[in-house]
């Protein structure tokens, strides 16, 4: 028999951000950013609130002033996920953040300042055992790298990326996490392979940045994150949405259930309907879908729009639907259990689901 190939995210260095492990295969962990203001704590715990009970695991918080702070701190100390803190430009905001209860930092150490402000920040995640992602952006990119003709986009993110590794690593830090974001789908996946070669032993956050409102979002996300994932790269991920942050939580979790990688939620197999449909099929699979939010197990539940090969298609679901001339035929792993009509089929759909889960 041949021996089992370890995944690059088996290979990797792992750290903490709070009690979530990033790295040294550890499960792949699904993080957000809070859009709220920084300054109205009250409002950012909600979102938090809201976000942990979608199963977002580390949150991102923004520190961009120095008035913020005390409501920073409030922040870290009240929030059910560990927070890290996200910085631009100043680096006594992230002094300030490792002091204040950061459970770890973001920054990119090109729009920091010269090394003496970056070792500054090093100096005080180091102080407060924390960790750093160092997050190399292509619209923020080093003035020196980016001004360099015989690289292409995913080499001045990768040229980017390694000097500041081997940067931190030259001062005795290790508790990195990499991220080297980019818009387009083919610059992350090229980015991200070769990162992943260059640097095997650092945990890597995936993503892509900027990505657009929630459909086209989703669809460039899924599309560099998923080839990523699939080959093994990536061991924490951000999918960025100009949407509610929940929505970014949600396409997470879809994305990981997808790959057959983590699940939290139900899934829904449902088929696009076909000529052989003989009921109204995209409502009840619309209300299924609502209804299983509040279901809490990680099942699969299929919803098919005819018998002729309803239950064989969805063999492999917990539980399911095919439908008939105005009925539906339950069933279980595939097997029937009974035929029920068009307008009952939802409820009594969900009253095997809880009879079970």
């Amino acid at each position: 028999m041949a021996q089992k190939v370890p995944a690059p995210r088996e290979l990797t260095h792992q750290v903490h951000v709070g009690a979530v492990p990033i790295g040294g295969g550890a499960p792949v962990s699904v993080q957000s950013m809070c859009t709220t203001k920084t300054s109205d704590a009250d409002a950012a715990l909600a979102q938090i609130r809201r976000l942990a009970d979608a199963g977002c695991e580390i949150i991102r918080v923004t520190l961009p002033r120095k008035d913020d702070v005390a409501s920073f701190a409030r922040i870290c100390e009240e929030s059910p996920l560990p927070v890290i803190a996200d910085i631009h430009f100043d680096y006594r905001l992230a002094v300030a953040a490792a002091q204040n209860g950061a459970a770890g930092l973001r920054i990119n150490p090109g729009n920091i300042g010269d090394w003496a402000r970056v070792d500054a920040a090093i100096d005080a995640a180091g102080e407060a055992g924390i960790p750093i992602r160092i997050g190399v952006n292509m619209g923020s990119l080093d003035k020196e790298v980016d001004a360099r003709e015989d690289l292409d986009g995913p080499g001045k993110l990768v040229a980017s990326a390694v000097s500041f590794v081997d940067h931190f690593r030259q001062r005795g830090f290790n508790d990195i996490v990499l991220s080297a974001k980019a818009h387009s789908v083919p610059v992350t996946i090229a980015t991200y392979r070769e990162l992943s070669r260059l640097l095997p032993d650092v945990p890597l956050h995936v993503g892509v940045t900027e990505a657009g409102t929630f459909l086209q979002g989703t669809v460039k996300n899924c599309a560099a994150v998923g080839v990523l994932l699939e080959q093994g790269i990536g061991d924490t991920m951000r999918l960025s949405l100009t949407a509610d942050p929940v929505e970014e939580v949600n396409v997470c979790w879809e994305l990981l259930a997808a790959l057959g990688m983590r699940r939290l939620h139900p899934e829904l197999v449902s088929c696009p309907t076909c000529g052989r449909t003989q009921v109204d099929l995209i409502p009840i699979a619309e209300e299924v879908e609502r209804r299983l939010k509040s279901v809490k197990a990680p099942i699969s539940v299929a919803v098919m729009g005819c018998v002729v090969n309803g239950p064989g298609e969805a063999r492999g679901c917990d539980i399911g639907v095919a439908c008939g001339q105005g009925v539906g035929l339950l069933f279980v792993n595939g097997e029937p259990l009974r035929k029920v009509p068009e307008d009952a089929i939802v409820d009594e759909l969900f009253k095997e689901i809880a009879a079970r889960y």
